[in-house]
């Protein structure tokens, strides 16, 4: 599915409450620019049985009190088995999800820091970090409101007459 049908599915899917369809059309253009960051228009994610994403806390390798909870997007379900985390518990799955659908639950996901993106099959190396903190700056920017160019009539002097 592309990323305009995407976001169509998105902002069909949101709770018809006269709100939220109209703040996810206003926020489509970050998740699409975000998704044009990534390789892949669909991505597995790891979830309990109760669809919860797993996070995974890293730490910084100098400074162990630095931490980051992050959730891993795998291109392809080969990939997925390659961390052997479903082996070990068998209450986890992993189940493809739009890439702009996992970018907007990023937004709302307030203990995550970041969502790190594989994009190449086979490398669990390198990966893609689109940082929470990054997309609600770019939502911010996106929901100001815009300053209009000046109209000829707003240019004109008041005491014209």
């Amino acid at each position: 599915m592309d990323l305009d049908r995407q976001i169509k599915v998105l902002i069909d899917e949101a709770p018809q409450d006269g709100v939220t369809p109209q703040v996810v059309a206003a926020v489509a253009p970050v998740l699409v620019l975000l998704a044009g960051r990534l390789r892949h228009l669909e991505y597995y994610i790891l979830q309990n049985l109760d669809r919860d994403w797993v996070v995974t806390t890293l730490s910084d390798r100098a400074n162990s009190k630095v931490t980051k909870r992050v959730i891993y997007a795998f291109p392809t379900l080969a990939d997925v088995s390659a961390v052997a985390v479903s082996e070990q518990d068998p209450e986890i799955v992993a189940s493809p999800l739009p890439v702009t659908h996992i970018l907007f639950q990023l937004f709302a996901l307030e203990t995550v820091d970041s969502i790190i993106f594989f994009d190449t099959p086979g490398d669990l190396n390198r990966g893609t970090d689109i940082q929470r903190r990054e997309l609600q700056k770019l939502i911010k920017l996106q929901m100001q409101p815009r300053s209009t160019p000046a109209s000829p009539f707003n240019q004109i002097p008041p005491d014209i007459a």
